[in-house]
C-alpha cells in the first residue's frame, strides 16, 4: 500500500504535530491498529476520528491533525468495523450512540486500552460519524500520582455509605476512582470483594498485586443491562465495595442508596460541579412528592463528595483541582433536622470546616504559579462557593 511522506504542521516547534508517516491512500482494517498505536506514541490523550475531517490527536489539551487528508465515508466504515463491528452503522441509524472499550495487543507482553464513544452527526448535509477514543493507561495511577489531598485520602474509605465523585465530562472522575480502587486493593489487609459496574470498563487491575482483595468488573450494557441492574446484582454477591459508574437516573440513585443503607461502601459519579450542586441535583431527579423522603435517605448514606476539574498548567499538561466535603455524623444529623430545600446554603457554609472550596483550591495552585489567572477565575466561580 502506497504511503505519503509525513508533514510537520508546526515547523520549528519540534515534531509534536507530525502526521502519520505510514498513512495509506485508503485505510483498510490492517492499517487501523498501527495508526492508533502511532497516535499513542505521539502522547495523544484523545483521538478524534470524524467524517470529512483529519484525524485529530489531543496532546496536552491542544488538537493536532494526525493525517494528511480528511477521512471519507469508506475510511470511516473501516474504522467503525474494526473498532466496533460490522453492525455499527445500523446501530447508529437507530438513534443511539455507542460506548465501548477497545484493546490493542501488539505482543504478548503489552496491551493498550481505549474508551470509545461513537456518535452519529451531520457533515456536509449527510449523515456522518464522530469517533472519540480516550487512551487509558495500562495500570491505574496512585493517589500520589494525582496529588490527591491528604484529607480526601483519609476520608476515602468509610466503613459504609456513599462516596460521590463529580465533575463535567473529561474531568478525570474515572481516573480518580481508579486511583482510589488501587489504594484500597493494595492495602495491607486488602478490601475484601470489590464489584464494579462501568460503561465501558476503562482501567483494569490485572497488574495490581493484592493478596486479600478480589475485584470483578462488569460492563454496562455488555454484561448487565443498566447500572441499577448492576447494583441489584451486587447485592446477591456479598461484596464489601460496590462501584457504580454513574448515578444518572432515579433508579440508579435509589439502588445506590439502598446498597449503602444495607452496610456496603458505594462509590459513584455524577456530572455536576460543586458539593452543594451535587446533592441538589440528585434530589431533583425525583418527583416532588418523593423528594423529602429520598433526600433524607441520601443524607443518611452520604460520606463524602469530591468535585474535580482539569485545567491547563502553565508548564504544559493539565492538573486536577478539587472541591470536597466530608459528611460525618454531626453534619448529617444537622442537615436532616433542616428542610432539605435549605441544604444548599448550609452546605456552602460548612464546606470550609469539613473540606475545601473550589475557590480556595484554585487560589492555592494559582498562587504557586501553576495555572493562569483566567483559569483561576473560571474555577473560583464554577461551583458557587466562597473561600
Amino acid at each position: 500500500m502506497a504511503t505519503r511522506k509525513p508533514i510537520s504542521l508546526l515547523k520549528g516547534k519540534g515534531d509534536i504535530a507530525e502526521t502519520y508517516p505510514d498513512e495509506p491512500t485508503r485505510f483498510v482494517e490492517e492499517d487501523v491498529d498501527p495508526f492508533i498505536l502511532w497516535c499513542v506514541k505521539k502522547n495523544s490523550s484523545d483521538i478524534t476520528i470524524q467524517s470529512d475531517r483529519y484525524v485529530y490527536n489531543e496532546i496536552n489539551g491542544t488538537l493536532y491533525p494526525g493525517t494528511i487528508r480528511p477521512l471519507d465515508p469508506a475510511d470511516i466504515a473501516v474504522f467503525l468495523s474494526k473498532i466496533y463491528g460490522p453492525d455499527a452503522l445500523a446501530r447508529l441509524a437507530s438513534g443511539t450512540d455507542l460506548d465501548v472499550s477497545y484493546e490493542i495487543r501488539p505482543d504478548r507482553y503489552n496491551r493498550y486500552r481505549f474508551r470509545v464513544n461513537i456518535t452519529a452527526i451531520q457533515s456536509r448535509g449527510r449523515d456522518a460519524v464522530q469517533v472519540t477514543m480516550r487512551v487509558m493507561p495500562d495500570i491505574p495511577p496512585t493517589m500520589e500520582d494525582l496529588n490527591i489531598e491528604d484529607d480526601i485520602i483519609r476520608a476515602w474509605s468509610p466503613r459504609q455509605g456513599m462516596v460521590i465523585i463529580t465533575g463535567p465530562t473529561g474531568s478525570g472522575k474515572t481516573t480518580l476512582l481508579a486511583a482510589g480502587n488501587r489504594m484500597l486493593l493494595e492495602r495491607v489487609h486488602g478490601c475484601g470483594k470489590m464489584l464494579t459496574y462501568e460503561a465501558p470498563i476503562e482501567y483494569v487491575y490485572d497488574r495490581i498485586k493484592t493478596r486479600r482483595s478480589v475485584i470483578a468488573q462488569s460492563e454496562i450494557p455488555r454484561h448487565l443491562p443498566s447500572f441499577s441492574a448492576g447494583v441489584r446484582n451486587a447485592l446477591r454477591r456479598k461484596p464489601n465495595i460496590i462501584l457504580v459508574g454513574e448515578a444518572r437516573d432515579t433508579e440508579t440513585i435509589s439502588a445506590a442508596i439502598e446498597a449503602s443503607q444495607t452496610g456496603h461502601l458505594v462509590y459513584t459519579t455524577t456530572h455536576t460541579m460543586g458539593v452543594a450542586n451535587t446533592i441538589s441535583r440528585m434530589i431533583s431527579t425525583y418527583e416532588y412528592s418523593e423528594r423529602e423522603e429520598r433526600a433524607l435517605a441520601l443524607m443518611e448514606t452520604i460520606r463524602m463528595v469530591v468535585t474535580q476539574a482539569l485545567v491547563p498548567k502553565r508548564a504544559g499538561g493539565r492538573m486536577g483541582v478539587r472541591e470536597w466535603m466530608r459528611f460525618p455524623d454531626e453534619v448529617r444529623e444537622r442537615l436532616m433536622d433542616m428542610n432539605y430545600e435549605k441544604w444548599g446554603g448550609e452546605i456552602q457554609r460548612l464546606i470550609p470546616r469539613y473540606g475545601q472550596t473550589m475557590q480556595k483550591s484554585a487560589a492555592q495552585v494559582f498562587d504557586k504559579g501553576l495555572i493562569e489567572r483566567r483559569h483561576y477565575l473560571l474555577l473560583a466561580l464554577s461551583t458557587g462557593s466562597g473561600s
